[in-house]
């Protein structure tokens, strides 16, 4: 590595650094003041207030780093390479005759190793760490049940629903589950005090644990009930893991698929969302396709708004530092916003999941190649 790159890859680093630290401190300080009661009141069971906010915030960084990485890495190189050429640097270079593009190799090596770290961080450590990402200052203990949104068991017919959902501990409070006519042998309703999801193992199927059944009664004398050929509703009669007041409904529709937000969606790995798209007892929202082809087409985004912002400094008219500044804000406010504006239509079903997702880069790539001739120069 010749002693340009070090100097540049220094500067490169160092600017995503001061960036990165200095708007997750102030969103940390803004964050806190506007829940200032509730982490002065958690953090006095917990250690104190330093220890209690480098744990909670510490997850949350791995979630900031996701949202700013490619606005940073953008930031990072026009400051870079503003800096270079305002110090007139890059003109004694070019004076050597070394060209735009053996100048600014580093700082493209840099950025696509910035994108591949998230990609780790997309795909493994934020599905690692949802359970913490789920809470907030009003419910740090996981303890405060959120609204649920009744949803159909599109294998069964059931509809799922109850008075809250306690996500990290995956407990519903007062379930009540609506029977098809397929299946209300005992009445239209299981009603209960408490259900629990379980994954599937080799005993048993994946599904819910009602505790404490107050409807129907004498369920423990009731039979299970099946719906073509396949244990549906198990109940003590023929169950013996079953207490007396409990019955197993069998269903592959997942608890946070019950909140009615695309949260989960954000925090979970592409082989995640795979499996909910391949789940038959879930009718996949148009928004989780939109997520899954986001994931491949994420990286060549952030590099394609890379290659959009460094024509813009590299030209012989951008030698204010802060002219340039004011054009890489214009161009991360457009490229934004057509992102989320495909991706809006591709949730509504105006456009197909996997042309919404890839659309910004079919509008953007054509776009940076014309403005590359700055880099070749």
């Amino acid at each position: 590595m010749a002693i340009i790159d070090r100097y540049l890859l220094r500067q490169f680093l160092g600017v995503f650094a001061v960036f990165f630290l200095s708007l997750y401190g102030l969103f940390i300080v803004g964050d806190t003041v506007n829940h200032f009661g509730e982490v002065t009141h958690y953090a006095r069971s917990h250690g104190g207030v330093l220890k209690f906010l480098a744990e909670y915030y510490g997850f949350r960084s791995l979630m900031f780093f996701d949202w700013m990485n490619s606005l940073l890495v953008l930031v990072a190189a026009m400051f870079t390479i503003a800096s270079f050429r305002r110090h007139n640097e890059m003109t004694a270079l070019m004076a050597a005759g070394i060209r735009n593009a053996r100048i600014i190799r580093p700082i493209l090596i840099a950025a696509g190793v910035l994108v591949l770290l998230a990609v780790i961080n997309r795909e493994l450590l934020l599905p690692s760490v949802r359970g913490q990402l789920s809470t907030n200052f009003k419910d740090m203990d996981g303890k405060k049940a959120r609204v649920i949104t009744p949803m159909y068991d599109n294998e069964t017919d059931i509809l799922l629903s109850g008075s809250g959902l306690l996500l990290r501990t995956r407990r519903i409070k007062a379930p009540n589950f609506f029977l098809p006519r397929s299946l209300d042998h005992y009445g239209q309703q299981l009603i209960a005090a408490e259900a629990m999801y379980h994954a599937a193992n080799k005993d048993r199927p994946s599904g819910y644990l009602l505790e404490g059944v107050v409807q129907p009664e004498d369920l423990d004398q009731k039979s299970s009930l099946r719906l073509h050929e396949k244990l549906v509703i198990l109940t003590p009669h023929d169950t013996d893991w079953l207490a007396e007041d409990e019955c197993f409904v069998v269903s592959q529709v997942e608890p946070q698929a019950l909140t009615g937000g695309g949260g989960w969606q954000k925090m979970s790995s592409a082989s995640e969302l795979i499996a909910s798209l391949k789940n038959p007892s879930v009718k996949n929202h148009p928004g989780i396709e939109v997520e899954f082809h986001s994931r491949f087409v994420q990286p060549f985004l952030d590099m394609n708004l890379l290659l959009l912002g460094l024509p813009i400094v590299l030209t012989r008219q951008s030698r204010n530092l802060f002219l340039s500044v004011g054009f890489c804000v214009l161009l991360i406010v457009v490229f934004m916003a057509v992102i989320m504006l495909c991706h809006s239509i591709g949730e509504s079903a105006v456009l197909s999941p996997s042309l919404a997702a890839w659309c910004p880069l079919i509008l953007f790539l054509p776009l940076a190649v014309m403005m590359s001739t700055p880099l070749y120069e």
